[in-house]
């Protein structure tokens, strides 16, 4: 599975800060660089946040490739809204985007408010297996996939509302424009780096349905510019439900008297599917799990502090009022229950089972005789991956501190480079 976060080789200084604050344990040093394990990334932009070089970021299209298009269509989420202070509702912003050469523009909210209706007559009409999972955070669900693969059935087959959102507006627009829908550019703005993998190859969809995703702070930036000559005009299509879809618990609130829980924080949300999988949950009927803190707005790409962005969504959602907005709901066809989630790689250690469960003995054999502080000076997040990481032959024993220390102390060989951990020693220096 590709990523959509980058490592900046010349700004790394192999600090380990990522490492250790990586939820999924994707991340080693070695070399003196980070590294980022593909296979296990879900794109939660945590090393983002947490590098103090900022030599890990978000690979995002550029605004300039909607210039391959004859016509191009923007995908605001509500996120982008609360990252600007003083304006008293979505239509600047939407307009805006219209001065950056957009030809159209779409709010993901309006799509949102679908999906919630739609969610709430499912649950109402049908029986369903407790707890239903929200598919709104393609981080998390990376994460079930590789993780809690039996939670996968409980996993939401609706598609996420940006990609609704880009269905409908594509349709509409060829309508309008009698273009081919080839020559029309889908254009997401995105808070986190999830949702751009999960734009570029989709999970549980037949093909991608955004032609691009954009950087939020990018974006921001550029919008800040055009906003002092841009004429607001009335383009807001949805109402305070959808834009509250923005921060964390705001799907969750609009199920009505289902028992919906929401959660944020991939450390949290890791606990709270530990205690699904083990059935400690059976009255909770629907989860809202969240990546970043607060929800969307939390996101890496994002450019205000998650906290205050949430005290002006709620603002724009007083002003924007209790009705819901004008889309019809009946836009959403049949696509919006389109999505089914395969299973991750089953073969972390071995495609074959006997070899995969020695090596799973071997990785035990080594754990033991490491000293199990996970202090980290590895380049692995913690005693148990160095031992997952020797078996598969991407390190040796040697890489442990405290082995390197009882050689030195054996052979009186302090000062000399050949001793020191390979993760920390530069390539061409001590072998």
């Amino acid at each position: 599975m590709p990523v959509s976060v980058r490592l900046d080789k010349e700004k790394c200084r192999g600090c380990t800060n990522c490492v250790k604050n990586c939820p999924t344990e994707a991340i080693r040093v070695r070399f003196g660089l980070a590294a980022i394990l593909k296979e296990e990334c879900v794109d939660c932009g945590q090393c983002v946040r947490v590098c103090p070089y900022q030599a890990i970021r978000p690979a995002a299209d550029r605004l300039d490739r909607k210039d391959g298009f004859k016509y191009t269509i923007a995908l605001p989420p509500p996120a982008l809204y609360a990252q600007f202070r003083n304006i008293d509702g979505a239509d600047i912003v939407l307009s805006a985007l219209l001065e950056l050469g957009f030809d159209e523009v779409f709010e993901v909210a309006a799509a949102a408010e679908i999906l919630s209706e739609l969610t709430k007559r499912e649950m109402a009409g049908e029986a369903f297996e407790k707890p239903v999972i929200s598919s709104s955070c393609p981080a998390v669900i990376r994460l079930i996939r590789r993780r809690f693969q039996s939670l996968l059935p409980r996993v939401s087959v609706h598609i996420a509302p940006e990609e609704l959102a880009a269905i409908i507006a594509r349709e509409r627009a060829v309508e309008k424009t009698g273009l081919k829908k080839e020559e029309i550019g889908v254009f997401f703005i995105s808070s986190c780096p999830a949702k751009v993998t999960e734009a570029r190859e989709p999970l549980g969809l037949d093909e991608p349905v955004i032609d691009g995703v954009l950087a939020m702070d990018e974006i921001y930036l550029k919008l800040l510019k055009v906003m002092p000559r841009t004429k607001k005009t009335s383009l807001r299509t949805a109402g305070a439900a959808g834009i509250g879809w923005a921060a964390a618990g705001g799907e969750a609130e609009l199920l009505g008297d289902r028992v919906a829980v929401w959660c944020d924080g991939m450390e949290n949300v890791i606990r709270l599917l530990e205690d699904v999988e083990d059935e400690k949950l059976p009255e909770i009927e629907y989860l809202e799990l969240q990546a970043c803190t607060e929800g969307c707005i939390g996101g890496c790409m994002a450019v205000e502090n998650p906290f205050a962005a949430r005290a002006r969504l709620k603002k724009l959602k007083d002003r924007a009022g209790s009705e819901p907005g004008g889309i019809n709901i009946e836009a959403a066809g049949g696509v919006w229950r389109a999505r089914r989630i395969s299973r991750g790689p089953d073969a972390i250690l071995d495609a074959d089972f006997g070899k995969a469960m020695e090596k799973l003995k071997r990785i035990e054999e080594l754990k033991a005789q490491l000293p199990g502080l996970d202090c980290g000076s590895c380049g692995a997040p913690g005693c148990a991956a160095m031992a997952q990481d020797v078996v598969m032959g991407h390190a040796d024993m040697s890489y442990c501190i405290f082995n390197v220390k009882a050689r030195i102390k054996g052979d009186g060989a302090a000062g000399n480079e050949a001793y020191l951990p390979l993760p920390f020693r530069r390539a061409g220096k001590g072998g």
